[in-house]
Protein backbone atom coordinates (compact mmCIF):
# COMPACT_ATOMS: atom_id res chain seq x y z
CA UNK A 1 0.00 0.00 0.00
CA UNK A 2 1.42 3.07 -0.85
CA UNK A 3 1.48 6.54 1.54
CA UNK A 4 0.00 8.02 -1.24
CA UNK A 5 -3.13 5.91 -0.71
CA UNK A 6 -2.81 6.57 2.92
CA UNK A 7 -3.13 9.95 2.50
CA UNK A 8 -5.90 10.41 -0.21
CA UNK A 9 -8.11 7.40 1.12
CA UNK A 10 -10.88 6.98 4.17
CA UNK A 11 -10.82 3.52 4.93
CA UNK A 12 -13.22 4.70 7.93
CA UNK A 13 -15.52 6.00 5.79
CA UNK A 14 -15.08 3.64 3.51
CA UNK A 15 -16.37 0.67 5.69
CA UNK A 16 -18.88 3.55 7.49
CA UNK A 17 -17.48 3.16 10.84
CA UNK A 18 -15.59 6.03 13.22
CA UNK A 19 -11.74 6.19 13.82
CA UNK A 20 -12.15 5.02 17.12
CA UNK A 21 -13.98 1.85 15.94
CA UNK A 22 -13.05 -1.28 17.89
CA UNK A 23 -12.06 -4.26 15.96
CA UNK A 24 -14.68 -6.19 16.28
CA UNK A 25 -16.92 -3.33 14.51
CA UNK A 26 -14.67 -2.91 12.00
CA UNK A 27 -14.70 -6.61 11.20
CA UNK A 28 -18.32 -6.48 11.27
CA UNK A 29 -18.95 -3.49 9.14
CA UNK A 30 -16.96 -5.45 6.35
CA UNK A 31 -18.48 -8.35 6.51
CA UNK A 32 -22.14 -6.86 5.97
CA UNK A 33 -20.69 -4.86 2.87
CA UNK A 34 -18.92 -7.88 1.58
CA UNK A 35 -21.96 -9.70 1.29
CA UNK A 36 -23.96 -6.81 -0.66
CA UNK A 37 -20.76 -5.92 -2.95
CA UNK A 38 -19.39 -9.49 -3.62
CA UNK A 39 -19.09 -9.87 -7.45
CA UNK A 40 -20.61 -13.19 -7.47
CA UNK A 41 -23.89 -11.24 -6.13
CA UNK A 42 -23.57 -8.42 -8.10
CA UNK A 43 -22.29 -9.79 -11.75
CA UNK A 44 -21.45 -7.34 -14.15
CA UNK A 45 -21.97 -4.31 -12.30
CA UNK A 46 -18.51 -2.31 -12.42
CA UNK A 47 -19.47 0.04 -9.20
CA UNK A 48 -20.48 -2.41 -6.66
CA UNK A 49 -16.64 -4.70 -7.96
CA UNK A 50 -15.17 -1.04 -7.39
CA UNK A 51 -16.58 -0.60 -3.90
CA UNK A 52 -15.69 -4.32 -3.56
CA UNK A 53 -11.96 -3.65 -3.85
CA UNK A 54 -12.29 -0.54 -2.11
CA UNK A 55 -13.34 -2.17 1.46
CA UNK A 56 -11.21 -4.89 0.93
CA UNK A 57 -8.59 -2.98 0.72
CA UNK A 58 -9.71 -0.75 3.57
CA UNK A 59 -10.33 -4.11 5.66
CA UNK A 60 -6.58 -5.56 4.77
CA UNK A 61 -5.37 -1.70 6.67
CA UNK A 62 -7.91 -1.84 9.64
CA UNK A 63 -7.70 -5.08 10.82
CA UNK A 64 -3.73 -5.40 11.00
CA UNK A 65 -3.27 -3.32 14.13
CA UNK A 66 0.73 -2.23 12.38
CA UNK A 67 -0.98 -0.94 9.45
CA UNK A 68 -3.99 1.01 11.05
CA UNK A 69 -1.35 2.64 13.59
CA UNK A 70 0.98 3.72 10.27
CA UNK A 71 -2.22 4.91 8.28
CA UNK A 72 -3.53 6.87 11.10
CA UNK A 73 -0.65 8.60 11.92
CA UNK A 74 -0.07 9.50 8.20
CA UNK A 75 -3.63 10.73 7.85
CA UNK A 76 -3.03 12.78 11.45
CA UNK A 77 -0.03 14.06 10.01
CA UNK A 78 -0.71 15.12 6.24
CA UNK A 79 -4.43 15.37 6.72
CA UNK A 80 -5.38 17.03 9.52
CA UNK A 81 -3.01 19.63 10.30
CA UNK A 82 0.13 17.97 10.54
CA UNK A 83 2.01 19.89 7.81
CA UNK A 84 0.22 23.03 8.98
CA UNK A 85 2.46 23.60 11.87
CA UNK A 86 5.75 23.69 9.59
CA UNK A 87 3.78 25.51 6.83
CA UNK A 88 0.49 27.24 8.01
CA UNK A 89 -2.68 26.51 6.18
CA UNK A 90 -3.51 27.25 2.58
CA UNK A 91 -6.28 30.29 1.83
CA UNK A 92 -8.64 30.05 -0.69
CA UNK A 93 -6.21 31.10 -3.24
CA UNK A 94 -3.86 28.54 -2.97
CA UNK A 95 -1.47 30.47 -1.26
CA UNK A 96 -0.35 31.15 2.35
CA UNK A 97 0.07 33.62 5.17
CA UNK A 98 2.83 35.72 4.91
CA UNK A 99 2.88 36.00 1.27
CA UNK A 100 4.24 32.95 0.65
CA UNK A 101 3.34 31.37 -2.43
CA UNK A 102 1.67 28.29 -3.56
CA UNK A 103 2.89 25.04 -1.72
CA UNK A 104 4.29 21.93 -3.48
CA UNK A 105 4.77 18.83 -2.36
CA UNK A 106 7.61 18.52 -5.14
CA UNK A 107 9.40 21.53 -3.55
CA UNK A 108 10.05 19.60 -0.57
CA UNK A 109 10.74 16.18 -1.68
CA UNK A 110 11.62 16.56 -5.48
CA UNK A 111 13.13 19.60 -7.67
CA UNK A 112 10.47 20.73 -9.57
CA UNK A 113 9.64 17.35 -11.48
CA UNK A 114 8.86 14.84 -8.50
CA UNK A 115 11.00 12.97 -9.35
CA UNK A 116 11.65 11.73 -5.94
CA UNK A 117 9.26 9.03 -4.31
CA UNK A 118 7.25 10.44 -2.01
CA UNK A 119 6.16 7.41 -0.25
CA UNK A 120 9.98 6.48 0.23
CA UNK A 121 10.60 9.23 2.07
CA UNK A 122 7.78 9.05 4.60
CA UNK A 123 9.87 6.73 6.54
CA UNK A 124 12.09 9.79 7.78
CA UNK A 125 8.95 12.00 8.39
CA UNK A 126 7.94 9.52 10.74
CA UNK A 127 11.08 9.23 12.69
CA UNK A 128 11.79 11.44 15.79
CA UNK A 129 14.68 13.33 16.35
CA UNK A 130 16.07 10.29 19.04
CA UNK A 131 15.91 8.12 15.96
CA UNK A 132 12.77 5.71 17.04
CA UNK A 133 10.56 5.03 14.10
CA UNK A 134 7.00 4.20 14.09
CA UNK A 135 8.33 0.86 12.81
CA UNK A 136 11.82 -0.11 12.89
CA UNK A 137 13.30 -1.69 9.85
CA UNK A 138 14.94 -4.48 12.03
CA UNK A 139 11.63 -4.71 13.59
CA UNK A 140 8.96 -7.46 13.61
CA UNK A 141 7.40 -7.20 9.56
CA UNK A 142 4.11 -9.20 8.46
CA UNK A 143 4.78 -11.95 5.54
CA UNK A 144 3.30 -11.54 2.11
CA UNK A 145 -0.04 -12.55 0.61
CA UNK A 146 0.36 -15.26 -1.47
CA UNK A 147 -2.32 -16.23 -4.13
CA UNK A 148 -2.74 -20.29 -5.74
CA UNK A 149 -5.31 -22.03 -7.52
CA UNK A 150 -7.34 -25.06 -7.09
CA UNK A 151 -9.40 -26.85 -9.56
CA UNK A 152 -12.53 -28.91 -8.32
CA UNK A 153 -15.05 -31.20 -10.87
CA UNK A 154 -18.90 -30.21 -10.77
CA UNK A 155 -19.79 -32.09 -7.81
CA UNK A 156 -17.15 -30.80 -5.35
CA UNK A 157 -18.13 -27.42 -6.00
CA UNK A 158 -21.85 -28.14 -5.61
CA UNK A 159 -21.36 -30.23 -2.53
CA UNK A 160 -18.01 -28.64 -1.01
CA UNK A 161 -14.51 -30.47 -0.58
CA UNK A 162 -11.85 -30.28 1.75
CA UNK A 163 -8.34 -30.13 -0.47
CA UNK A 164 -4.76 -30.24 0.27
CA UNK A 165 -2.66 -27.74 -1.64
CA UNK A 166 0.97 -27.95 -1.50
CA UNK A 167 3.07 -24.39 -1.52
CA UNK A 168 6.54 -23.46 -2.14
CA UNK A 169 7.68 -19.94 -1.05
CA UNK A 170 10.38 -18.38 1.52
CA UNK A 171 9.88 -19.24 4.96
CA UNK A 172 11.76 -19.29 8.10
CA UNK A 173 15.13 -21.24 8.21
CA UNK A 174 14.56 -24.47 10.18
CA UNK A 175 18.30 -24.53 10.83
CA UNK A 176 18.61 -21.23 12.66
CA UNK A 177 14.81 -20.67 12.91
CA UNK A 178 15.06 -17.45 11.06
CA UNK A 179 17.77 -15.77 12.89
CA UNK A 180 20.33 -15.76 10.53
CA UNK A 181 22.99 -16.97 12.84
CA UNK A 182 25.02 -20.10 12.80
CA UNK A 183 23.05 -22.68 15.88
CA UNK A 184 25.18 -22.25 18.95
CA UNK A 185 25.41 -18.27 18.33
CA UNK A 186 23.15 -15.46 17.71
CA UNK A 187 23.15 -12.24 16.20
CA UNK A 188 23.59 -8.63 18.10
CA UNK A 189 22.24 -5.30 17.88
CA UNK A 190 23.94 -3.05 15.40
CA UNK A 191 25.98 -0.38 17.57
CA UNK A 192 25.65 1.97 14.28
CA UNK A 193 22.21 2.04 14.75
CA UNK A 194 21.35 0.98 17.95
CA UNK A 195 19.00 -1.78 16.49
CA UNK A 196 16.62 0.60 14.40
CA UNK A 197 17.96 -0.36 11.17
CA UNK A 198 18.25 3.45 9.62
CA UNK A 199 20.43 6.22 10.60
CA UNK A 200 18.06 9.47 11.00
CA UNK A 201 18.83 13.29 10.59
CA UNK A 202 17.46 15.95 11.19
CA UNK A 203 16.90 18.95 8.73
CA UNK A 204 14.22 21.40 9.74
CA UNK A 205 11.05 20.67 10.52
CA UNK A 206 11.52 16.92 9.64
CA UNK A 207 13.43 13.73 9.90
CA UNK A 208 14.79 12.13 6.91
CA UNK A 209 16.67 8.35 7.28
CA UNK A 210 18.34 6.16 5.09
CA UNK A 211 18.85 2.59 5.51
CA UNK A 212 22.07 1.63 8.24
CA UNK A 213 25.14 0.79 5.90
CA UNK A 214 26.86 -1.73 8.65
CA UNK A 215 23.63 -3.78 9.29
CA UNK A 216 22.03 -3.05 5.78
CA UNK A 217 18.36 -2.08 7.46
CA UNK A 218 18.16 -5.25 9.60
CA UNK A 219 18.79 -3.78 13.34
CA UNK A 220 21.44 -6.80 13.73
CA UNK A 221 24.60 -7.78 12.74
CA UNK A 222 25.53 -11.60 12.62
CA UNK A 223 28.54 -12.45 13.15
CA UNK A 224 28.64 -16.31 11.69
CA UNK A 225 26.03 -16.55 9.47
CA UNK A 226 23.88 -19.43 9.13
CA UNK A 227 25.58 -22.08 6.56
CA UNK A 228 21.77 -23.08 5.47
CA UNK A 229 20.54 -19.34 4.92
CA UNK A 230 23.95 -17.60 4.53
CA UNK A 231 22.37 -15.17 7.41
CA UNK A 232 19.00 -14.06 5.44
CA UNK A 233 17.16 -16.00 7.97
CA UNK A 234 15.00 -17.29 4.72
CA UNK A 235 14.51 -20.36 2.57
CA UNK A 236 12.55 -21.29 0.03
CA UNK A 237 10.38 -24.79 1.54
CA UNK A 238 7.47 -26.37 0.41
CA UNK A 239 4.11 -26.52 2.63
CA UNK A 240 0.90 -28.25 2.40
CA UNK A 241 -1.87 -26.45 3.96
CA UNK A 242 -5.37 -28.04 3.39
CA UNK A 243 -8.38 -25.78 1.89
CA UNK A 244 -11.81 -26.18 2.92
CA UNK A 245 -14.44 -25.06 0.20
CA UNK A 246 -17.68 -24.10 0.70
CA UNK A 247 -20.69 -26.08 -0.74
CA UNK A 248 -21.88 -24.18 -4.07
CA UNK A 249 -18.88 -22.27 -4.83
CA UNK A 250 -18.85 -20.72 -7.97
CA UNK A 251 -16.18 -20.67 -11.09
CA UNK A 252 -13.76 -18.10 -10.53
CA UNK A 253 -14.53 -17.33 -6.26
CA UNK A 254 -11.61 -16.48 -4.41
CA UNK A 255 -11.44 -17.52 -1.08
CA UNK A 256 -9.38 -15.79 1.41
CA UNK A 257 -7.84 -18.00 4.24
CA UNK A 258 -6.05 -16.06 7.04
CA UNK A 259 -2.49 -16.28 8.09
CA UNK A 260 -1.66 -19.37 5.51
CA UNK A 261 0.27 -17.13 2.89
CA UNK A 262 4.39 -16.16 3.78
CA UNK A 263 5.59 -16.23 7.51
CA UNK A 264 6.61 -12.96 8.55
CA UNK A 265 10.32 -11.98 9.92
CA UNK A 266 11.08 -11.93 13.44
CA UNK A 267 8.08 -12.93 15.23
CA UNK A 268 5.44 -10.48 12.48
CA UNK A 269 2.23 -11.87 11.57
CA UNK A 270 2.09 -13.98 8.60
CA UNK A 271 0.55 -13.12 5.57
CA UNK A 272 -2.98 -14.47 4.02
CA UNK A 273 -3.62 -17.07 1.39
CA UNK A 274 -6.34 -15.83 -1.67
CA UNK A 275 -7.27 -19.00 -3.39
CA UNK A 276 -9.21 -18.79 -6.48
CA UNK A 277 -11.47 -21.58 -7.35
CA UNK A 278 -12.01 -22.86 -10.94
CA UNK A 279 -14.41 -25.52 -11.30
CA UNK A 280 -14.90 -28.08 -14.21
CA UNK A 281 -17.78 -28.69 -16.37
CA UNK A 282 -20.27 -31.20 -16.26
CA UNK A 283 -21.41 -33.78 -18.82
CA UNK A 284 -25.32 -33.36 -17.73
CA UNK A 285 -26.01 -30.17 -15.90
CA UNK A 286 -25.03 -26.58 -16.35
CA UNK A 287 -25.29 -24.08 -13.23
CA UNK A 288 -27.28 -20.50 -12.89
CA UNK A 289 -27.03 -18.83 -10.03
CA UNK A 290 -27.55 -21.31 -7.23
CA UNK A 291 -30.03 -23.48 -9.93
CA UNK A 292 -28.90 -26.15 -11.92
CA UNK A 293 -30.16 -26.56 -15.41
CA UNK A 294 -30.68 -29.66 -17.68
CA UNK A 295 -31.63 -30.07 -21.41
CA UNK A 296 -34.31 -33.19 -21.54
CA UNK A 297 -34.71 -34.57 -25.39
CA UNK A 298 -38.44 -35.90 -25.59
CA UNK A 299 -39.88 -37.65 -28.71
CA UNK A 300 -42.83 -35.21 -30.94
CA UNK A 301 -45.04 -38.16 -29.60
CA UNK A 302 -44.56 -37.33 -26.03
CA UNK A 303 -44.64 -33.31 -26.85
CA UNK A 304 -47.88 -33.98 -28.21
CA UNK A 305 -49.72 -36.75 -25.99
CA UNK A 306 -47.76 -35.64 -23.13
CA UNK A 307 -45.48 -38.42 -21.08
CA UNK A 308 -43.65 -38.70 -17.20
CA UNK A 309 -39.93 -39.03 -17.47
CA UNK A 310 -37.45 -39.65 -14.85
CA UNK A 311 -34.42 -37.34 -14.72
CA UNK A 312 -31.20 -37.07 -13.01
CA UNK A 313 -30.11 -35.06 -10.45
CA UNK A 314 -27.10 -34.97 -7.77
CA UNK A 315 -28.48 -37.40 -5.62
CA UNK A 316 -30.69 -39.23 -7.63
CA UNK A 317 -33.74 -39.06 -10.06
CA UNK A 318 -36.80 -37.43 -9.91
CA UNK A 319 -40.42 -37.83 -12.05
CA UNK A 320 -40.78 -34.68 -14.55
CA UNK A 321 -44.25 -34.34 -15.69
CA UNK A 322 -44.57 -33.29 -19.46
CA UNK A 323 -47.92 -31.72 -20.50
CA UNK A 324 -50.10 -32.60 -23.91
CA UNK A 325 -48.52 -30.23 -26.30
CA UNK A 326 -45.94 -29.29 -24.24
CA UNK A 327 -43.60 -27.32 -26.88
CA UNK A 328 -40.02 -27.50 -27.59
CA UNK A 329 -37.98 -25.19 -25.26
CA UNK A 330 -40.37 -24.84 -22.48
CA UNK A 331 -38.69 -25.00 -19.23
CA UNK A 332 -39.94 -27.16 -16.49
CA UNK A 333 -39.44 -26.18 -12.40
CA UNK A 334 -38.10 -29.10 -9.84
CA UNK A 335 -38.08 -26.60 -6.63
CA UNK A 336 -34.91 -27.75 -4.14
CA UNK A 337 -33.42 -29.86 -6.35
CA UNK A 338 -30.57 -27.03 -7.26
CA UNK A 339 -27.35 -26.10 -5.45
CA UNK A 340 -27.88 -26.65 -1.82
CA UNK A 341 -26.45 -23.96 0.97
CA UNK A 342 -26.75 -24.01 4.45
CA UNK A 343 -30.82 -24.09 4.88
CA UNK A 344 -31.51 -22.95 1.27
CA UNK A 345 -31.46 -24.71 -2.22
CA UNK A 346 -31.82 -23.64 -6.10
CA UNK A 347 -33.77 -25.16 -8.24
CA UNK A 348 -33.66 -27.63 -11.34
CA UNK A 349 -34.73 -26.27 -14.38
CA UNK A 350 -35.58 -28.91 -17.14
CA UNK A 351 -35.54 -27.55 -20.60
CA UNK A 352 -37.61 -29.99 -23.22
CA UNK A 353 -35.87 -30.57 -26.35
CA UNK A 354 -38.16 -32.28 -29.01
CA UNK A 355 -36.02 -34.09 -30.78
CA UNK A 356 -36.17 -34.63 -34.35
CA UNK A 357 -35.50 -38.49 -35.90
CA UNK A 358 -32.59 -38.73 -38.18
CA UNK A 359 -33.83 -41.98 -40.49
CA UNK A 360 -37.29 -43.08 -40.77
CA UNK A 361 -38.25 -46.95 -41.00
CA UNK A 362 -41.01 -47.06 -43.96
CA UNK A 363 -43.55 -47.63 -41.32
CA UNK A 364 -42.75 -44.48 -39.27
CA UNK A 365 -42.80 -42.57 -42.82
CA UNK A 366 -46.06 -43.91 -43.85
CA UNK A 367 -47.57 -43.40 -40.28
CA UNK A 368 -46.36 -39.80 -40.57
CA UNK A 369 -47.99 -39.09 -43.66
CA UNK A 370 -51.21 -40.48 -42.43
CA UNK A 371 -50.61 -37.69 -39.54
CA UNK A 372 -49.86 -35.13 -41.96
CA UNK A 373 -52.82 -35.69 -43.57
CA UNK A 374 -55.06 -35.96 -40.74
CA UNK A 375 -54.01 -33.02 -39.00
CA UNK A 376 -54.30 -30.27 -41.15
CA UNK A 377 -53.73 -27.62 -38.47
CA UNK A 378 -51.29 -24.49 -39.99
CA UNK A 379 -48.39 -24.77 -37.68
CA UNK A 380 -47.36 -21.35 -38.61
CA UNK A 381 -50.39 -18.92 -39.36
CA UNK A 382 -48.69 -15.94 -38.79
CA UNK A 383 -46.08 -16.57 -41.82
CA UNK A 384 -48.80 -17.98 -44.20
CA UNK A 385 -51.43 -14.36 -43.46
CA UNK A 386 -48.07 -12.62 -44.40
CA UNK A 387 -47.31 -14.56 -47.66
CA UNK A 388 -51.00 -14.16 -48.63
CA UNK A 389 -51.34 -10.38 -48.16
CA UNK A 390 -47.72 -10.27 -50.30
CA UNK A 391 -49.40 -11.93 -52.70
CA UNK A 392 -52.76 -9.69 -52.80
CA UNK A 393 -50.52 -6.72 -52.86
CA UNK A 394 -48.64 -8.36 -56.50
CA UNK A 395 -51.50 -9.03 -57.67
CA UNK A 396 -52.96 -5.25 -57.16
CA UNK A 397 -49.70 -3.50 -58.51
CA UNK A 398 -49.90 -6.25 -61.61
CA UNK A 399 -53.89 -5.27 -62.29
CA UNK A 400 -53.04 -1.14 -62.33
CA UNK A 401 -50.34 -1.97 -65.18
Amino acid sequence: MSTKDYIEKDYYKALGVTKDAKAGDIKKAYRKLARELHPDKNPGDAKAEAQFKEISEAYDVLSDDTKRKEYDEARSLFGSGGMGGAFGRANSAGSYPGGASTFDMSDIFGTGGGTTDFSDLLGGLFTNTSGAGTRPRGGPTRGQDVTAQVSLSFDEAVRGATLPLELSGPGACKTCRGSGARPGTAPHRCPTCAGSGFISSNQGAFGFSEPCRDCLGTGQIVDDPCPECGGSGVTTQTRTITVRVPSGVRDGAKLRIAAKGTPGTRGGPPGDLFVTVRVGAHELFGRSGDDLTLTLPITFAEASLGTTVRVPTLDGSVAVRIAPGTPSGRTLRVRGRGVAKKNTAGDLLVTVEVAVPQKLTAPAREALEQYAAAQPDDPRPSITAALAGAARHRSKEHGHD
